[in-house]
């Protein structure tokens, strides 16, 4: 999926239209050096397809780019179907994260008093910039990845009691990472099953893309992951964590003993692991190849499950 930058705009201040200068400098987790709308936070550039304003000019408004306040304007893309945590390589060198889908609307800015309607709540997107580099008009702009946003929760009573170092919790954060997703939130929780129930629950109201827990899956009568996971979720997902006990088994057989389950909530897949940060890193392994699909059909991402020439059993 890719299109064309056909505009590269910028304003001094906020509220008003933008100017096509033709090329910019987007600067990571800032935005265009010297746009009003640059800045840490997460709605650093804006981005409007061609597609989008020709909408309005079919009402008989004479519109061009940079009249609904946006940045780079983009012709080939339906950008407003981008989910949030989707990567854009925009130019030779500039990676961009869709951060926001629209936008509330101020009457009073000068684009709606003169335009008197505004596509860019409905339609615009907004991105934060991962990697620095000059934006040029004609530049190709596609789709190169997806980051999800993942909440990492080790459940240990000594560990929430600050007797333990969360190695296993640590581990699992870095391989995440390694993968280019975001971790969002990091819990150390003790084993009480409410306490897990309440914690899983509040994470899946929160939008994670996927809840990694750590400990909690053996036999000792305080493991409990397993049981709260099992009460909280809608649709269990038995085959990860059979696949995860199956692969393992082959390095110790001692991976039959884990009760780890997992399954999905709203949009969340929980995925019980070891409480070892050897047994988080060999799960994690056998799962790389397998999660980034499965969250790609459960965020929408993915419009298409079938194999070319074969029939798809998921």
């Amino acid at each position: 999926m890719g299109g064309r930058v056909v505009a590269v705009c910028t304003s001094r201040n906020k509220g008003e239209q933008k100017n096509d200068v033709g090329e910019a400098f987007l600067q990571e987790n800032h935005g265009i050096v010297g746009d009003a709308h640059a800045g840490p936070w997460h709605r650093q550039v804006s981005l409007l397809a061609v597609e989008s304003i020709n909408k309005m000019r079919e009402k008989g408004l004479n519109v061009k780019p940079g009249d609904f306040a946006e940045n780079l304007t983009v012709e080939g893309m339906e950008l407003h179907t981008l989910p949030v945590g989707t990567l854009l390589q925009i130019g030779p060198e500039v990676i961009g994260e869709v951060s926001q889908i629209g936008k509330k609307c101020h009457t009073g800015c000068a684009v709606f008093q003169k335009v008197g309607d505004c596509i860019m709540p409905r339609e615009g997107i907004f991105i934060k910039v991962k990697k620095s580099g000059t934006v040029r008009k004609g530049d190709h702009i596609e789709v190169i990845g997806q980051v999800y946003r993942v909440a990492v929760v080790t459940v240990s009573d000594t560990g929430a009691q600050g007797k333990r170092v969360d190695e296993a919790g640590q581990a699992v954060k870095d391989i995440v990472r390694g993968w280019g997703w975001e971790v969002t939130q990091s819990k150390v929780i003790s084993d009480d099953i409410e306490v897990i129930v309440e914690t899983l629950v509040a994470l899946c109201d929160e939008d994670v893309d996927l809840i990694l827990t750590t400990g909690g899956t053996g036999f000792s009568p305080r493991d409990n992951t397993p049981e709260a996971t099992s009460a909280i979720v809608e649709r269990p997902v038995p085959g990860l964590a059979e696949v995860m006990r199956y692969e393992t088994s082959k390095i110790t057989p001692r991976a039959w003993l884990s009760r780890g389950v997992a399954g999905i909530r709203k949009r969340t897949l929980i995925v019980n692991l070891p409480g070892s940060p050897k047994a988080v890193q060999e799960c994690l392994d056998v799962l790389a190849s397998i999660l980034p699909h499965g969250l790609e059909i459960l965020s929408g991402r993915a419009k298409e499950c079938a194999r070319a020439g074969k029939e798809d059993n998921s």
